[in-house]
C-alpha cells in the first residue's frame, strides 16, 4: 500500500512540474494543492515547513521538502521505502 502524498504547488513552478513527473513515474497517487495566490495556505506552509518555496511535499503527513530534497532521498535509496512502506 502506497503512502499518502500531498504536494503543494503553483502552476508556474518548474520544480513543481519536475516533482509531479517524478511522483507519476513512480506510480504514486498524490493530492496536488495549488497555493498560487492563497496567502493563508502559504502562511500555513511556512509555519509547518519553515520554507517559503514550492513545491512542498508531504509523505504520510511529514514534510520532506521540495523537489531537490525528494530527488536526494531517491538517489540515496530512501524515497521508495517512504512511498511504499508496506513493500519495504
Amino acid at each position: 500500500m502506497a503512502a499518502t502524498v500531498k504536494i503543494y504547488t503553483t502552476d508556474w513552478c518548474g520544480y513543481c512540474s519536475a516533482a509531479l513527473r517524478m511522483l507519476r513515474s513512480k506510480g504514486i497517487e498524490f493530492e496536488q494543492i495549488d497555493v498560487d495566490g492563497d496567502v493563508k495556505m502559504r502562511r500555513w506552509l511556512v509555519e509547518k515547513t519553515g520554507r517559503t518555496t514550492v513545491p512542498q511535499i508531504f509523505i504520510d503527513g511529514q514534510p520532506i521538502g521540495g523537489f531537490t530534497d525528494m530527488r536526494a532521498l531517491d538517489e540515496r535509496g530512501k524515497l521508495d521505502p517512504m512511498l511504499w512502506p508496506k513493500a519495504a
